[in-house]
């Protein structure tokens, strides 16, 4: 089940343990993504290696793919659609990759069920 997490406290872990827990989080994400698509896609913890192994181009397409997986999510609950595939894609080429995280962890928690 997925439950939803504070962005702002996300944030603030990420820095705080200067990007340790940024990785937790990058995992978490894709695999809360993945249960709430029902998209059967790379785990998360290969996510986070393949970045460790492209020296971070891996997450750059990563982000990319999961703008496009939630807009078709979004065209599935009928809601308007947006480019977040393109958003993600020039956040993480630009180095805002935790604006990123922090946007899709944003659209997750639309779909996650309220504690």
């Amino acid at each position: 089940m997925v439950r939803p997490r504070s962005v702002a406290l996300c944030i603030v872990l990420s820095i705080v343990t200067c990007g340790i827990y940024g990785l937790y989080w990058i995992a978490c994400l894709n695999d809360d993504i993945n249960e709430v698509t029902a998209n059967s896609g790379t785990s998360g913890l290969m996510v986070v290696l393949f970045s460790f192994i492209t020296c971070g181009i891996y997450f750059i397409y990563w982000g990319y793919k999961m703008g496009d997986i939630l807009d078709r999510n979004r065209i599935q609950y009928k809601v308007p659609t947006g480019s977040l595939s393109i958003v993600f894609l020039l956040l993480n080429l630009f180095g805002l990759g935790i604006v990123s995280l922090a946007l899709m962890q944003n659209e997750v928690n639309h779909y996650s069920p309220t504690v």
